[in-house]
């Protein structure tokens, strides 16, 4: 399965970046979208990323027209029947979903395996309208998917096991991590942890103690170069099992356990001020700040 035809419904920049990432590993990828001007902007967002690759130096030119190549757009769905793995990145909407997968579900070769790259749904309520619910997982990607490795496959409790099997060695041979977790949660693991982390932050710009840049500055100065080299539990085993405990015990307590942290993001979405999109969220986002971003991107895909 190491030269499957993949293919890819949807055309965002999770899809486009799917795509793109999957063409880099020599595939021959079919992306499938109803909107022609959506299917037309696939080829600059494909160039722009491999741009970015070759910038950071992680790849040359001639990757770059090889990778095009390998792109294929098409405005018929029934091209997917020639795809042995069908990622799906379309709008977070169930109703969409389940009309896809039943489209999807007449096209597809039997042995074909359909992928859903939703951050949200469980695999169970997703798999409702297939007859072959054993060929249905998660396969959740991160974006953008050239700089994040990370690939969370999730199971459904139909799923047959050769199936996971054969998805994570997939997602290894495109150059990805994938992690496969033994049941399904909300958020799975990935976003679970990042909005731990962002209920927290959220409290403590409340408490007054600390402004977004000074628990931004923590972060990327500490944990997120610390979380680059071990993980939470391995940083737990280093640091002393005991003396997490103690300080565990009496900390804790004192951190957020609410909701109410979340009046902050309602108060700036509310203002109009979204983030990036809006040009102003918890800063305001000028070239300057933009220009900063855009180097350290470039740093962690050089680091590739």
């Amino acid at each position: 399965m190491d030269k499957a035809v993949i293919g890819v419904v949807g055309t965002g920049l999770m899809g486009v970046g799917i795509a793109t990432q999957s063409a880099l590993h020599g595939h021959r990828t079919i992306v499938h979208d109803v909107d022609p001007a959506r299917l037309a902007s696939v080829a600059p967002k494909a160039e722009a990323v491999l741009d970015e690759l070759i910038d950071a130096g992680r790849i040359d030119h001639a990757a770059k027209r090889a990778a095009l190549g390998l792109i294929e757009t098409h405005g018929q769905l029934d091209v997917m029947a020639s795809a042995q793995f069908v990622i799906e990145a379309i709008p977070e909407v169930l109703e969409l979903k389940h009309r896809l997968y039943a489209a999807l579900a007449e096209l597809m070769a039997d042995d074909a395996i359909l992928a859903s790259n939703t951050s949200g749904f469980p695999p169970d309520q997703l798999v409702a309208p297939l007859r072959a619910k054993e060929r249905f997982l998660i396969a959740h990607f991160w974006n953008p998917p050239h700089m994040i490795p990370l690939v969370e496959v999730v199971p459904g409790t139909a799923t047959a096991p050769e199936v996971t099997e054969r998805t994570a060695a997939l997602m290894s041979v495109i150059g990805m991590e994938p992690v496969v977790l033994a049941k399904a949660i909300p958020g799975f693991v990935g976003n679970r942890l990042q909005f731990a982390v962002l209920r927290e932050a959220l409290n403590i710009v409340r408490s007054g103690a600390a402004t977004p840049d000074v628990v931004d500055r923590v972060m990327k100065a500490s944990l997120g170069r610390r979380w680059g080299i071990v993980g939470p539990f391995e940083g737990a085993d280093m640091g002393g099992l005991d003396t997490f405990l103690d300080i565990s015990t009496h900390l804790m307590p004192e951190l957020a356990k609410d909701e109410d942290v979340l009046d902050l993001l309602r108060a700036q979405v509310n203002a109009g001020r979204v983030g990036v999109r809006s040009g102003a969220g918890f800063y305001e986002w000028d070239e300057a700040h933009l220009a900063r971003v855009k180097a350290g991107r470039k740093q962690v895909i050089s680091r590739g």
